[in-house]
């Protein structure tokens, strides 16, 4: 297996699984499942630089997150799909109650 390390404010996520099921109870086709915008964070960069510091990122690996819809770039790697997005993209940490 590849290791993949995403540089300075980016992150690697793995997107989760699109709803297969609509709440009607209509089963959807691949074709017609939307890509969804949630996933768990599997590496993170290094940080951003601000001010001539380097600060960490806000997300860890293994949080869940909700990114932006049209953010990051799609890679495949060992047959699996990932997302590299900039820290900006992310819009929140999914948190459990």
């Amino acid at each position: 297996m590849s290791k993949i390390r995403p540089l300075g404010d980016r992150v690697l996520v793995r997107q989760l699984e699109g709803e297969e099921i609509t709440k009607s109870g209509i089963v959807l086709p691949d074709s017609a499942k939307e890509k969804p915008q949630e996933g768990e964070v599997i590496a993170i960069g290094s940080g951003k630089w601000i001010d001539g510091k380097l600060t960490n990122l806000e997300v860890k690996v293994g949080d869940k997150i909700l990114f932006s819809k049209y953010g990051g770039d799609e890679i495949k790697v060992d047959g699996v799909e990932y997302k590299i997005l900039k820290e900006e993209d992310i819009l929140a940490i999914i948190e459990k109650k």
